[in-house]
């Protein structure tokens, strides 16, 4: 009889504790995915630029309305905390100071997708379908392409909508559009 060994998975609470004990430094690219740490892929230079791209066009748009925080940890419950390229959170004096923004406190959620897409979609969708962050992008370079995944659902989101570089892509949360060109171009 074969014995079936399980994994020993962590909570955000020790991935925290492994980090203030020098145990993950800065230069560890990784995040708490399902309890496990995973390192997270190479930042290529395509990827670097169009995730400073993004960052410049959001600030003017998001400006006084919330934060925008680039590859910096989401909390999704006690064994999910991945590190988005970039988030949109409602506003908070402390620019959340004492704890990880959450779900509830998250806007909208840009993945940068070079080589990375189906972990983007099969991992990351249904994490922050479920944390209820109301939307997800998933900008796709090869293709020049950006996946709006709206309508949170347990396990995913109910609505997928693709647009193409010719396309106004909206920002619910402030009811402003973009050009898809002008994100991916």
């Amino acid at each position: 009889m074969e014995v079936q060994l399980s994994k020993r998975l962590i909570s955000v609470n020790e991935y925290h504790v492994m980090a203030e004990a020098g145990i993950l430094t800065s230069e560890d690219k990784v995040e708490l995915i399902q309890g496990e740490i995973l390192e997270m892929s190479p930042i290529g230079t395509k990827h670097a630029a169009i995730v400073d791209k993004l960052t410049n066009l959001l600030v003017k748009i998001v400006s006084n309305t919330a934060i925008l925080r680039v590859q910096n940890p989401v909390y999704i419950n006690d064994l999910n905390e991945p590190e988005p390229d970039i988030s949109v959170l409602k506003p908070r004096r402390d620019y959340y100071a004492d704890i990880h923004p959450g779900g509830d406190d998250t806007l909208l959620v840009i993945e940068v997708s070079d080589t990375t897409y189906h972990y983007d979609k099969e991992v990351k969708v249904p994490l922050y379908g479920s944390a209820g962050i109301p939307e997800y992008w998933i900008l796709k370079l090869d293709s020049k392409e950006i996946e709006v995944h709206t309508v949170p659902a347990k396990g995913g989101y109910k609505k997928i909508e693709l647009f193409y570089p010719e396309d106004l892509v909206s920002l619910s949360f402030c009811q402003k559009e973009i050009l898809v060109s002008d994100l991916i171009g």
